[in-house]
């Protein structure tokens, strides 16, 4: 049950990088190449994520799955923007973690999906 989660959060770090990474250095950058850069990144981004969901989905529900990505691109966003785009964390972090933290409660409240 592990496995989904590692390969979600290895995801995340594609994903965040593909989507925001080019923010802090390629601004002078024409657009189309800042495109086809970004899709190569999304590339091993999807090489991770549709395994990771198709393991998952053995041992959790759709919604859980989606409850799980959610908090993990929260936790991997956060760190990004402070570590790499050297942005400072905010109290809103920790609300919108306390709101995730809900939703896992609710998708999770009656157990695991069956396998």
């Amino acid at each position: 049950m592990l496995k989904p989660i590692i390969l979600l959060f290895f995801s995340n770090l594609f994903m965040t990088f593909a989507w925001y990474g080019h923010l802090k250095s390629m601004n002078n950058k024409p657009l189309f190449f800042v495109i086809v850069l970004s899709w190569g990144i999304a590339f091993f981004e999807y090489m991770l994520q549709v395994p990771a969901n198709r393991i998952g989905f053995r041992y959790y529900n759709i919604g859980q799955l989606k409850v799980i990505q959610e908090v993990i691109t929260m936790v991997v966003f956060a760190g990004f923007a402070f570590l790499y785009m050297k942005q400072p964390l905010k109290l809103d972090y920790l609300w919108a973690g306390l709101c995730l933290v809900g939703a896992a409660y609710f998708m999770f409240r009656n157990g695991f999906a069956e396998a």
